[in-house]
């Protein structure tokens, strides 16, 4: 396989009223291309920073992040928005939803934005919320949501442009058992079609799900385990 997404040496501190946090600590990684990662360890430990920064969300303060081994850490602020477009998705762990746009024009959004006709991206947008259990909200703001739909919703705009890579941050954290059986099996299926999964979470079951999980310490990589082979994930409809 082909690593996509990668980590050099990725250090970052935060100045919390003139005391330096170190949030990560020389952290490697490499993520190939059509592999689903699972990143766990305690809280703290610099998981969402990680992800943050693989995702050209924040800077690192020492390190570089390479995805299909271009730098995206040296990109300017355009080119990396540019960059996310095309071939991220990303699932914020506070959904981080357009108030004033309603559930099925959340999800279309991406799609708009790298020019697709508004018809087909409400298609694509009403057919994956659909698979998630949502299709009866597409005309509703996403503040008259649960969290669980409003987590769904979140979901289903970093899967429809069907992105090169998916980064959750704990993608099932607001879900019940069945809600989060049909996520695992959407980021599964898109593992299956090729697209690179990385999510950070404390869910063993999203763990499990997972062709590996590395383990976070401290802003270190204590931990990298393959699971061998991939757990199948059992959805609602299956006996």
């Amino acid at each position: 396989m082909t690593c996509v997404l990668e980590a050099r040496s990725l250090t970052k501190t935060y100045d919390t009223g003139g005391v330096e946090v170190d949030a990560l600590r020389g952290v490697d990684l490499a993520v190939q291309r059509g592999e689903f990662v699972a990143i766990m360890g305690p809280s703290g430990c610099g998981k969402s920073t990680l992800l943050n920064l693989l995702a050209g969300l924040d800077r690192p303060t020492a390190g570089e992040v390479l995805l299909d081994g271009e730098r995206i850490d040296e990109l300017s602020e355009t080119e990396l928005a540019r960059l996310r477009r095309s071939k991220v998705g990303f699932v914020f762990q506070f959904f981080n939803l357009v108030p004033t746009l309603s559930a099925v024009e959340n999800v279309e959004l991406p799609l708009l934005l790298v020019g697709r006709r508004r018809r087909e991206a409400r298609r694509s947008a009403n057919a994956l919320m659909g698979d998630l259990g949502i299709g009866d909200k597409h005309g509703t703001a996403p503040l008259l949501l649960s969290g669980g739909q409003q987590q769904r919703v979140a979901l289903a705009r970093a899967l429809v442009n069907e992105p090169a890579i998916v980064l959750g941050d704990e993608p099932t954290g607001n879900l019940d058992s069945a809600a989060t059986r049909e996520v695992l099996g959407l980021l599964r299926a898109a593992r299956d079609r090729g697209q690179t999964v990385l999510v950070v979470t404390h869910d063993s079951r999203v763990a499990a799900a997972a062709d590996r999980i590395v383990t976070l310490r401290d802003g270190r990589v204590a931990e990298a385990a393959a699971l061998e082979p991939p757990r199948p994930v059992t959805l609602p409809f299956e006996s």
